[in-house]
């Protein structure tokens, strides 16, 4: 009988079944943050268009409320939504909402929350972004078409961690944030 106790015929298979939900764990783990990154990626694509077109676009008809009849504001907003669509990602319904102006500034507002999407998707874009920059001995105000957006991203980490812990949460919605700058041409 002692002999069978002191026997590993069966330590491999209960070193596999400790082993196994710590593995699952750390893959899941690495494919969510690689899908996080990936999306990252393509939000500064998304972005970093939106900053360019906006950058080309006249301010001249920011005088008005550019909101209505569509207005370069809610181009950029078309373009972004389009870089969204075209790689992939849900646009949580930012292509139907019009845009709020926030007061006195030369900055919009966009929010999506719909399409399947687990958190709201915010944009914003902001025609009259100033930075400081000095051209030979002078200090000079560059303006900047600024576009940021914040995007919900679902981990599918929640439900492998239940593996290990019985009745535990995770926080399953992160915003993953980018923004992008490009000066104005007129």
């Amino acid at each position: 009988m002692r002999m069978r106790w002191r026997s590993a015929e069966g330590s491999q298979l209960v070193e596999f079944a400790v082993a196994l939900p710590l593995l699952v764990v750390f893959v899941v783990g690495i494919f969510d943050f690689g899908q996080a990154f990936n999306i990252k990626l393509k939000l500064n694509g998304a972005v970093r268009e939106g900053a360019r077109v906006g950058a080309g676009f006249p301010t001249s008809d920011l005088t008005g409320n550019p909101l209505q009849g569509g207005g370069t504001v809610d181009g950029i907003r078309d373009v972004v939504d389009a870089y969204l669509v075209s790689s992939g990602l849900n646009d949580c319904g930012l292509q139907s909402y019009s845009g709020a102006q926030t007061s006195g500034t030369l900055t919009w507002v966009y929010t999506g929350s719909g399409g399947g999407c687990p958190g709201p998707l915010t944009l914003t874009v902001n025609r009259g972004f100033a930075f400081k920059t000095t051209v030979g001995l002078n200090q000079v105000d560059v303006i900047c078409t600024r576009v940021s957006i914040s995007y919900p991203f679902m981990w599918h980490f929640n439900s492998v961690i239940q593996l290990l812990v019985p009745g535990s949460s995770y926080a399953g919605v992160t915003q993953i944030p980018t923004d992008a700058l490009a000066p104005n041409l007129d």
